[in-house]
């Protein structure tokens, strides 16, 4: 029977085997030396591998938001992990979303598809980690989401009795602001009425 870490084994495997149908090698090429002009250049290369779980994550990623091949996003990938690593992945994924904020409550995270944890990382139980570890900001969590707990079904509830609090204080804060105008206009109209 397949585990959701299975999905994370099968996502590089489909992406490698698209990099060498194509003939893109597994590792991006170092940058060029950086200009000793330059004082913004850095000479920090990192060498990117292109078969890690977050490199195919940000490439599948640019590829389905630009409908295009994986081969259009290779570079643009190589860049992200170069400069941000793993954890841009959640600025892409905000970047996607038209700069909004992703709530992975709702959310469910590209790189860990929801399950709150690094999946390139083993998991509390093959290492045997204490069970009270999971309250006090565990090792294990995933760099984007950052352990959010994607549970839409349980949060929306919450969510919707947020909202209903919200908008029952906007229509009262409203009708006060409301009475308030009638009472300064109806002074407002007495005092040139009398002058």
């Amino acid at each position: 029977m397949p585990t959701i870490f299975d999905q994370f084994i099968r996502r590089t495997r489909n992406v490698t085997a698209q990099l060498t149908a194509l003939g893109i090698p597994r590792t991006a090429p170092a940058r060029p030396p950086a200009d000793p002009t330059d004082p913004w250049a850095s000479n920090y290369a990192v060498l990117v591998d292109r078969s890690t779980l977050a490199w195919c994550t940000a490439v599948t990623m640019l590829a389905d938001h630009h409908h295009t091949g994986i081969d259009r996003q290779v570079l643009a990938a190589d860049a992200l992990l170069r400069e941000l690593g793993v954890r841009g992945l959640a600025q892409l994924h905000s970047g996607l979303h038209a700069g909004a904020p992703v709530d992975y409550r709702f959310t469910r995270c590209p790189y860990c598809a929801g399950i709150g944890e690094d999946p390139t990382q083993p998991t509390c139980g093959e290492v045997g980690c204490a069970p009270w570890l999971e309250f006090a900001g565990h090792d294990h969590v995933c760099p984007v989401c950052h352990g959010d707990d994607y549970q839409p079904q349980w949060f929306t509830e919450e969510r919707m009795a947020e909202l209903e609090e919200l908008l029952a204080d906007a229509i009262k804060e409203r009708e006060e602001r409301a009475s308030l105008r009638y009472r300064i206009r109806a002074r407002l109209c007495r005092r040139t009425v009398c002058s």
